[in-house]
């Protein structure tokens, strides 16, 4: 009953954990290109590497028997011994990557030797003999992957958007150019480059692939022990992000992913992260330690390593970023604070001897006799500064109550409280809205009829801006230009990844626009398997939770009413676009109970 399997349903299975998208390909191939010793490698992709994927570097290539061995599995030029797991300074050593990827897909190989006078192809289909032949190439290797999950459809089905796919390839691209900055990296979509790396130092390849809006932002981090050297780039705390996708870790130029140590830089920042709980600390960190200290071969894909010592690192690292914040007077420091303390006067010989402070009594004053007369001001200015502390933080939006006549009934309709919330009554008690998920109920659903017809005019920019983007955000962006102009956002291409805002709604005129593109772009990352099945849906969400952030934080008394009955004229004003509740009440059985429980 028990048979052997067959090599390619082997290989296909294998290729299930190795090979899950089309940025696995490129993963797998670009590691190989550097364990090859390239100092120049390029990568082209079509459709999101689906049609093809070609990874080109010039490194040492291959003679013609390492050139077919290399496709059979658990081949490998990395592992003699047992003891050599624990030297490892390669990215591949267990010899699945090629064997998985030809087990999916049709694959050419052209590779030859710098003493060789002719090169090697290899060409495999899923499930059939290897084609060898001699030919003509150049030092190093390429590497063709056609039709990537042509075998297996129910795989291919479930790719996503090729905007999706693509901006996972940019990812793994980047992650390898990150713990390579000495090595030449191209990266075409077809026959448009997206980025071209030259060989530079770290903190220009972090600028050249990540932005250079990032060059200002960044702060050396370097600590050196006998266990371990950790050394690399912060982001100020105002470079905080909504996403996560600026951060990265490398353990001996190798990335790999790490909640745990993530913990470590987040509580560094305690408290710095002004902008919102839910933002993230730019970072770019380097573990140098020896490979005995570290568990690569715990992850089919090595994103994930076990350090013998993780406890210590943690720690480490904590102390490492938050020395990092104090020295750039990002961080309080330790030192005692003399800002604003008194200073005390130089006497002289010569000066007059100090008089003794007077100081003024109401020897009539006791704070327990109840007011007698109606004359008497003290106790009436004690009671109205008491009523206003009970009113701090609450503005009153309909009827201006002034401090006389707070303790008596006041009628309201409705109260606003700390910009967040407003307050009104309701022939069941009290209703409580949020403002700001009310707000994004409004704009989503007022974008959501522009763009099915309602085209809305935008107010043109005296001076259009120009905003330079990292070639996976332009991505991502520019195939909802269209709509934007319909939303009146007037934005345009203006090549090599820059846009130009020419107008915005006029409801938006006088905004950041950097800063809105920032927003927006965080928005979008989060939805992309969205913007692939309702386009329309999820750009409105996106822009209406980036409009709202421009809205005042305290609103005027006409505004909060247009706020109300706007609301109530929209569709489903109950809930946010995202789904959670807009309003909510407060019977006044409850309130009872909680006014009157003992």
């Amino acid at each position: 009953m028990i048979q052997l399997l067959p090599d390619y349903i082997a290989n296909q299975i294998a290729a299930g954990e190795v090979v899950q998208r089309p940025a696995s390909v490129v993963k797998e191939l670009l590691e190989n290109a550097v364990d090859a010793g390239a100092t120049s490698v390029t990568v082209v992709v079509s459709d999101a590497g689906s049609t093809l994927l070609q990874i080109i570097d010039n490194g040492c290539g291959m003679s013609p028997s390492d050139a077919r061995m290399a496709f059979e599995r658990h081949a490998t030029s990395k592992i003699q011994h047992i003891d050599d797991l624990q030297t490892l300074h390669t990215f591949g050593f267990r010899g699945e990557a090629l064997a998985s990827i030809a087990a999916v897909a049709e694959v050419t190989l052209l590779t030859r030797r710098a003493d060789d006078e002719v090169g090697t192809q290899v060409h495999l289909m899923a499930g059939e003999p290897a084609q060898q032949t001699s030919t003509a190439t150049h030092t190093g290797t390429s590497i063709s992957v056609k039709n990537l999950f042509y075998n297996i459809p129910a795989r291919r089905k479930f790719l996503k958007s090729d905007t999706v796919e693509l901006k996972h390839i940019v990812s793994e691209f980047s992650r390898v150019a990150l713990c390579r900055p000495e090595i030449e990296m191209r990266l075409y979509d077809k026959t448009r480059e997206l980025y071209h790396l030259t060989p530079s130092t770290l903190r220009q390849r972090i600028v050249n692939l990540m932005g250079k809006n990032l060059n200002q932002q960044l702060i050396d981090v370097q600590v050196d022990t006998s266990m371990v050297n950790i050394h690399g780039f912060i982001g100020k705390p105002e470079s905080a992000r909504r996403n996560s996708g600026n951060q990265f870790f490398f353990a001996n130029r190798r990335y790999f992913r790490s909640p745990y140590l993530q913990k470590a830089i987040i509580s560094a920042y305690d408290k710095l992260l002004v902008r919102s709980p839910d933002t993230f600390p730019t970072y770019f960190i380097y573990f140098d330690i020896p490979p005995a200290g570290i568990d690569v071969n715990i992850h089919p894909a090595k994103t994930e390593i076990k350090f013998a010592d993780e406890p210590v690192i943690f720690q480490m690292l904590n102390a490492a970023i938050r020395e990092t914040l104090s020295k750039f007077a990002v961080a309080p420091s330790i030192d005692f604070d003399t800002e604003g303390a008194p200073e005390f006067p130089v006497v002289h010989k010569d000066a007059p001897p100090p008089t003794a402070p007077r100081i003024h009594i109401d020897p009539h004053f006791n704070p327990f006799e109840e007011e007698r007369k109606s004359g008497t001001t003290h106790h009436k200015e004690k009671t109205d500064s008491n009523w206003k502390k009970l009113y701090e933080g609450i503005d009153v939006a309909a009827t201006a109550v002034s401090s006389a006549c707070i303790p008596e009934t006041v009628s309201l309709s409705f109260i606003q409280v700390k910009g967040k919330y407003l307050l009104t009554p309701v022939k069941s008690g009290v209703m409580l809205i949020d403002i700001r998920r009310a707000q994004q109920r409004i704009y989503y659903e007022d974008y959501i009829r522009r763009l099915a017809g309602h085209q809305h005019a935008s107010q043109q920019q005296v001076f259009p801006e120009t905003v330079e983007l990292r070639p996976e955000d332009y991505l991502l962006l520019e195939p909802v230009f269209d709509e934007l102009r319909m939303l009146g956002y007037d934005v345009a291409s203006l090549g090599n990844h820059t846009v130009a805002v020419n107008g915005l709604p006029s409801d938006l005129a006088g905004i950041d626009v950097r800063e809105w593109i920032q927003s927006l772009l965080e928005e979008l990352h989060h939805t992309p398997a969205q913007l692939k099945e309702n386009r329309h849906a999820a750009l409105a969400a996106s822009l209406a939770k980036t409009a709202t952030g421009y809205a005042a934080e305290t609103l005027k008394p006409e505004e909060a009413q247009a706020l109300i009955d706007r609301l109530f004229a929209c569709e489903t004003p109950s809930i946010c676009p995202a789904g959670k509740p807009v309003m909510h009440i407060i019977p006044i059985e409850e309130l009872d109970k909680k006014m009157f429980k003992n």
